[in-house]
Parts: C-alpha cells; sequence; structure tokens
C-alpha cells in the first residue's frame, strides 16, 4: 500500500491503536522508504560458527528514541483491512489486472492488489459515513 492511500485513511477516519505486528512509516524525516513493524521484541539471525542461530533482543540501539503515534502513518495489512469490512465483507475477486473487492452487494473501485482493493473499499465506507 502507498503511503498516500493510508494517509487517506487516517484523513478519512481510520483509527489506529498499535500492537504488536502493525506496520508504519516516518515520512518527512528522511525514512519515507523505511517500513517499521511494531514488536514486543525484536529477532535477527546471526551467522556463527557452529551455524545460524536467531537471537532475541529486547531493545535495539538507535537515534531515534520515540515518535508521536500521529507522527507515524500505520500500513494496515490485508487481514486486518478485511476485518474493519466486518460482515458486509463478500468477496475479492481478480478483475483484469487488478482486484475487486465486494462489500454490501457493491463492487468497490478496483486496486492494483488485494491490499490495495481492500483500503479502498474502507476508504470508500469511511468517506460516506463521514458525509
Amino acid at each position: 500500500m502507498s503511503i498516500e492511500l493510508a494517509i487517506e485513511l487516517r484523513d478519512a477516519g481510520l483509527d489506529w491503536r498499535p500492537r504488536p505486528g502493525d506496520r508504519f512509516v516516518i515520512p518527512d524525516r528522511g525514512l519515507d522508504d523505511q517500513t517499521f513493524v511494531l514488536s514486543d521484541m525484536i529477532a535477527q539471525v546471526h551467522e556463527l560458527p557452529r551455524g545460524t542461530v536467531i537471537g532475541f533482543n529486547g531493545t535495539t540501539e538507535w537515534a531515534l528514541d520515540d515518535v508521536e503515534r500521529d507522527e507515524a502513518i500505520w500500513l494496515p495489512r490485508e487481514d486486518q483491512l478485511r476485518n474493519l469490512l466486518g460482515e458486509g465483507f463478500r468477496r475479492l475477486e481478480r478483475a483484469g489486472d487488478g482486484w475487486r473487492v465486494t462489500v454490501d452487494g457493491q463492487a468497490d473501485t478496483l486496486g492494483a492488489g488485494p491490499e490495495d482493493a481492500y483500503a479502498l473499499a474502507v476508504l470508500r465506507r469511511l468517506r460516506e459515513r463521514g458525509e
């Protein structure tokens, strides 16, 4: 999902309550091309003489200590977007070069990928509720 679409979702009223596994970006800090994932623990792969191990670390040393939640832009995953559609979600289907999500019997705007199609369906719902 593009940062622009994620910003549209936020501006339309999508509420983010950060949880482990959530992806986000921090725009306008020279980090636009970096996607971050919230985690309770950091796991890293280490190549040791005896073989590959996965090391667990409680914190990561980094120059950016913290950011306000409002400075971060949530990039909801496909499953999170589908859940936001709730019981109205009917199906996801291939449509030419893109994907279409059907909600409450209406076909939404096509998205380039499943995640975009779900995001556009959620965005339409948010805008309909806001009007």
